[in-house]
């Protein structure tokens, strides 16, 4: 598993470098292109976790997309979901740390592809930036994704939701879809080692807006811990290797 963990990464990696060059004419296109490009991407780094891995992607729920603008609000556990959600969304922008755009190649990509940027130590100005470039999203009809924790949870982690999920759905006025996973199984964070298994995601029945914040935040965080729960203890139940060990640093 060492081993397979390593090829795994080099070839991740060796993917990344291909991709980017190799879609670099995509950049002076349509912003769909670019997504189009990174959705390429995605789906080469899910073969890849499946011939060096065995990992398998499970997604549930498609049918609770709705069309239209969209807030999806993920649980955020691995690395996987910042770019696997990108393949089950027709215009998706990730609302992202505003450092990551700064980086050759990747963040030329994530420019060109509208992405949000968001500085988490800029206090109410950044949240106020944030509201505004994600009101120019959803009037394009796009899918704004959130992981409403800011960043990735050790699986067994207490729930830590940030109030941008809130002041988002507030302000946007269009339906939010939770969206539970169990990727940290696979893809733990702070590590190198990979594990065969599944990768579950499920899309959860949106929520409608217009709630009250405090009711819309309580049900959100309810519903996706719940499902994610679920999908994790699946995931322990059928695995077919070797498990992470438990990540205690921010349990």
């Amino acid at each position: 598993m060492l081993l397979r963990s390593l090829a795994f990464n080099f070839l991740f990696y060796l993917s990344v470098l291909v991709h980017s060059v190799l879609y670099m004419p995509s950049l002076a296109m349509s912003r769909q292109a670019v997504i189009r490009a990174t959705q390429s991407w995605a789906r080469t780094v899910d073969f890849l976790l499946h011939t060096v891995m065995g990992v398998r992607i499970e997604c549930r729920g498609l049918e609770n997309i709705p069309p239209g603008p969209l807030l999806v609000a993920s649980k955020h556990q691995s690395a996987w979901e910042t770019f696997g959600l990108l393949l089950f969304l027709t215009d998706p922008v990730f609302v992202m740390k505003r450092e990551l755009m700064r980086l050759p190649f990747y963040g030329w990509y994530c420019r060109r592809a509208g992405m949000i940027p968001v500085d988490r130590a800029g206090g109410g100005a950044a949240l106020r930036r944030l509201a505004e470039d994600a009101r120019g999203a959803i009037a394009l009809g796009r899918q704004i994704i959130i992981f409403p924790e800011g960043t990735r949870r050790p699986v067994d982690a207490a729930p830590d939701y940030k109030p941008g999920v809130g002041l988002l759905y507030g302000q946007l006025g269009v339906p939010c879809l939770p969206v539970a996973l169990n990727s940290g199984l696979v893809w733990p964070r702070r590590t190198f080692r990979r594990y065969p298994g599944t990768i579950i995601v499920e899309f959860l029945p949106p929520i409608p807006p217009g709630l009250p914040r405090a009711e819309f935040m309580a049900r959100l965080q309810e519903g996706i811990e719940r499902a994610s729960a679920a999908l994790v203890a699946e995931g322990r139940a059928n695995a077919i290797g070797p498990q992470p060990a438990a990540d205690t640093a921010s349990v």
